[in-house]
């Protein structure tokens, strides 16, 4: 780097720093105005965006309907993070940290608030009793990946992410450090996958839904800019595969298009889905 940035024996936060995030980004939680949120039909509701940890949550439940499980029925409404949305004192009342997504279980006798993508996973695959190993070490193993993607997202895309694409400075040390956390996250990934069908075990799970949207978009160059040439993915063979198998399913297709601005910014019904019939995302 050509300049050197000393931190201040305090720091302070400058509204003018964050570049394109500027204007959401702040060192406080909670509300910033009065803003109720939308209740549909059904009893499960989903407030999110399309980004990889969003898409989890609408490929879990679309996964669930095509199983069969009629009560995982949901409407799922588009939250603006670049608005901010997600500061409005309803969706605050459902995730006090303010991130897609967030889910209120309405089947109950008092409603039910689920935050935290990982989480929301594991509530719905426990409610439904689909998608998780009920016991030993298929539990155990689905529960480890599910919990390596969640640590593992930072690296990804606060990191890697930001600093190759998002920030309005590039720098190489930040760019070279993620780079190299995020080769080796697929490193990690690419050996379990060649000794097992998905990541947990022979079947597809809530771990596999985790880590699908986040490794699915690089290895297919959809995230980040050129970012799959850069990090040279195309060497991760066992990686593509399962990528690809994934990806050939029709409910995780249509999980992906829920709450996108290329698909369904909201999702009501399976009849939604009808007029996207050559919608890509």
């Amino acid at each position: 780097m050509s300049d050197t940035y000393t931190p201040p024996k305090v720091w302070t936060w400058d509204k003018t720093n964050g570049g394109q995030f500027a204007s959401i980004n702040r060192p406080v939680s909670g509300a910033t105005h009065d803003k109720v949120l939308p209740v549909g039909q059904h009893g499960l509701q989903v407030y999110s965006l399309a980004t990889p940890n969003g898409q989890k949550v609408t490929i879990l439940l679309e996964e669930l309907l095509a199983a069969g499980h009629a009560g995982a029925e949901y409407d799922a409404w588009f939250i603006d993070i670049g608005a901010g949305d997600q500061f409005g004192s309803g969706f605050v009342e459902i995730n006090p940290n303010s991130k897609i997504p967030a889910l209120l279980d309405r089947t109950e006798a008092k409603p039910v608030r689920v935050f935290e993508s990982g989480a929301i996973l594991i509530y719905l695959a426990e409610k439904f009793g689909a998608f998780l190993p009920t016991s030993g070490a298929a539990r155990a193993e689905t529960f480890s990946w599910l919990n390596w993607q969640m640590g593992s997202a930072p690296f990804i895309g606060g990191g890697f992410g930001h600093f190759y694409f998002y920030a309005p400075e590039k720098y190489e040390y930040p760019i070279n450090r993620y780079a190299m956390e995020t080769k080796r996250l697929f490193d990690v990934a690419d050996k379990r996958l060649a000794q097992s069908r998905f990541l947990g075990s022979d079947d597809y799970s809530i771990a596999d839904m985790a880590a699908y949207p986040w490794l699915g978009n690089l290895w297919r160059g959809e995230a980040y800019g050129d970012a799959k040439t850069f990090l040279g993915l195309e060497e991760y063979e066992n990686v593509g595969r399962w990528v690809r198998e994934i990806d050939a399913r029709e409910a995780t297709q249509r999980g992906r298009l829920v709450n996108n601005r290329k698909g369904l910014l909201e999702r009501h019904s399976a009849e939604d889905f009808a007029a996207l019939v050559n919608a890509t995302v």
